[in-house]
């Protein structure tokens, strides 16, 4: 089945404030606080994303880089990593926003973003 929305995950780096600013725009965000995720290692919450079906968006640019390139090689799927710089969560949501009005959640799959 299709999937047109990107659902979010957001790893235990990124400002939980960012999932009440996308809820508030009708978009599914889950944090890693929510999801009982902290202290996971970086391979155990792409994993929990993914049996989310939910891409995960983060600020950890090189060990996710890494994990990235380890499911590429395996030929292994996920629903999408998502790269942002640290900057407050209203000036994230903007750039996010960009990117989630631009592709759907089947475009989003195996793809890596930065914003």
């Amino acid at each position: 089945m299709s999937q047109i929305f990107i659902s979010l995950y957001l790893d235990e780096d990124v400002n939980v404030l960012l999932a009440d600013l996308l809820r508030g725009r009708g978009f599914e965000a889950t944090t890693a606080q929510e999801a009982n995720q902290l202290g996971k290692t970086d391979a155990q919450q792409l994993a929990y994303a993914l049996s989310q079906k939910m891409a995960i968006l983060t600020h950890n640019r090189v060990d996710f880089e890494a994990l990235a390139q380890v499911y590429f090689a395996a030929n292994q799927e996920h629903y999408g990593i998502i790269f942002a710089v640290r900057r407050s969560p209203q000036e994230i949501l903007k750039r996010l926003l960009m990117l989630l009005n631009q592709f759907t959640a089947d475009e989003m799959k195996n793809q890596v973003r930065y914003i």
